[in-house]
């Protein structure tokens, strides 16, 4: 099971370098836009249209990342003071309400991925992109992450059951400030040698 978080968080890590790349060619894309209507009083129609696809998308494509990495925000002013136990099963929890806010959008966007493909679609820009394809690599992201989130509980569940509660929490816990700042040095004495 971890090899397979393993290859999980390899693939999320490619698929965020993709996210980040539609963002840089978003804004790459507005920029050129804004400079030439400035310039030249012309614009690239649809621009906006584009960016807007290209966030939605690269939102979807970067929660797998986060949730890998466990760099995913939480409030958690409690959450230190509480036992080990009881962290666990808050994370379990909190796991399992993103399985299923995002098993929701996901069965939701579904049907309106269907909807566009039968009703073929188009935005109403000067465009007339076909709602389907941004809809699709939106939909894509939202199931890679689902899947990447359900792997983890199963992981740490897993883990969990066989007695390794410290390994579940490494696996599926926010980060502690301790972590946070020995992973800070670390790369601050990687980068000076």
């Amino acid at each position: 099971m971890l090899r397979l978080v393993a290859g999980l968080r390899s693939a999320a890590r490619v698929a965020s370098w993709g996210a980040g790349a539609l963002i840089m060619a978003a804004a790459i894309l507005i920029g050129v836009d804004v400079m030439l209507r400035g310039a030249f009083r012309v614009s690239i129609g649809g621009a906006d249209e584009l960016a807007g696809y290209a966030l939605a998308a690269a939102a979807a494509w970067g929660l797998g990342l986060a949730l890998t990495d466990r760099a995913h925000i939480r409030i958690d002013s409690l959450y230190g003071l509480f036992p080990m136990r009881l962290r666990l099963i808050l994370d379990f929890l909190g796991l399992g309400l993103f399985i299923g806010f995002f098993g929701f959008a996901c069965w939701h966007g579904l049907g309106v991925l269907e909807q566009s493909l039968q009703s073929g679609s188009r935005s109403q820009s000067a465009l007339q992109v076909p709602t389907a394809w941004p809809q699709a690599l939106w939909l894509a992201g939202l199931v890679a992450s689902l899947l990447v989130g359900v792997a983890l509980w199963a992981a740490a569940a897993a883990l969990v059951l066989r007695g390794e509660a410290g390994a579940a929490t490494r696996l599926i816990s926010t980060r502690s400030a301790q972590e946070e700042v020995a992973e800070e040095i670390a790369a601050t004495h990687a980068r000076a040698e």
